[in-house]
């Protein structure tokens, strides 16, 4: 079993998943699907039930799913029972109601949308070796994750913007002084943590992509963590809201979300599976956000 590790967000619930090297495929951890389709406050005990009355009915997804370590509620890695794409689904349809109705779309669907194939290019950006010949800081760096990430998803990819947006009420830079602005925002120092974290707030409100903003420039802003600091966000540690509820404050007051980063700060840069949670997280911070960033 290789370390790739996959979270996707179902309701605001996990759902992991863990890549298997071997057979070249996902399999996803069946707990998490309990939790998320059937609410119990204990899923685990949930699913040694179910799994009990499914093999008495002779139902193939139990015979097919196989044990995976995942990270436990005590901390510690334990086998869990996982199955593939098709079990999911297969299992799924064994709940009732709307709600598992609904996972099944939202399961099937969700890797052809852009986010879905833009997350699938995100992973690869570990691989690829892309990230070690970049410039941190730079605003050509910031533009070949952008043009790495939704190449072949926008036609403007890695391209800086040549029309106004705004989100939730806030305007962000002009397009017609986004060029200054972002050559006066590639000097700014990083030398320290309070200057990187500086320099990414102002980043944010340059807003220089169409869209993809957010995801691009949390990646560039743990390039340059990593490069001055030897650390990076481990983004799991931050919670959705707070995060939200820091960015919007963040263009007149950066203290909230530079407390949330500092808090986060873990020393694994060279961590494989750091970097796949972290893209799940920065991903998940974008569902339904109308975040300033």
């Amino acid at each position: 079993m290789s370390n790739k590790i996959s979270i996707r967000f179902f309701d605001d619930k996990e759902v992991r998943a863990v890549w298997d090297e071997a057979d070249n495929k996902w399999w996803f951890n069946i707990v998490d699907v309990c939790a998320v389709l059937s609410e119990s406050k204990d899923p685990n005990a949930y699913w040694r039930k179910f799994k009990q009355r499914l093999i008495a009915a002779g139902n193939q997804t139990v015979t097919n799913c196989h044990a995976f370590k995942f990270l436990a509620a005590d901390g510690k890695h334990r086998f869990m029972d996982a199955v593939d794409d098709s079990g999911i689904k297969e299992l799924a349809k064994t709940f009732p109601g709307k709600r598992a109705n609904r996972f099944i779309e939202w399961f099937t669907y969700s890797p052809d949308t852009i986010d879905g194939k833009s997350k699938t290019k995100a992973y690869a950006l570990f691989e690829s070796g892309l990230l070690n010949s970049l410039e941190p800081g730079s605003v050509k760096c910031l533009q070949q994750i952008h043009g790495y990430i939704f190449g072949g998803l926008y036609d403007f990819a890695g391209q800086i913007r040549t029309l106004n947006i705004a989100k939730g009420g806030f305007a962000f830079a002009p397009a017609m002084y986004l060029h200054q602005n972002l050559k006066t925002i590639e000097r700014m120092p990083e030398t320290t943590f309070d200057e990187i974290m500086d320099k990414y707030v102002e980043m944010n409100v340059a807003h220089p992509f169409m869209e993809g903003n957010g995801r691009s420039t949390r990646i560039w802003l743990d390039l340059m963590l990593k490069r001055t600091l030897k650390q990076c966000v481990d983004w799991s540690q931050i919670d959705k809201n707070d995060y939200h509820a820091a960015m919007r404050q963040s263009p007149s007051d950066p203290t909230l979300i530079k407390a949330l980063a500092k808090n986060a700060l873990t020393g694994k840069i060279f961590d494989r599976e750091m970097f796949m949670k972290g893209i799940d997280y920065l991903y998940y911070y974008e569902e339904n956000s109308d975040v300033v960033e």
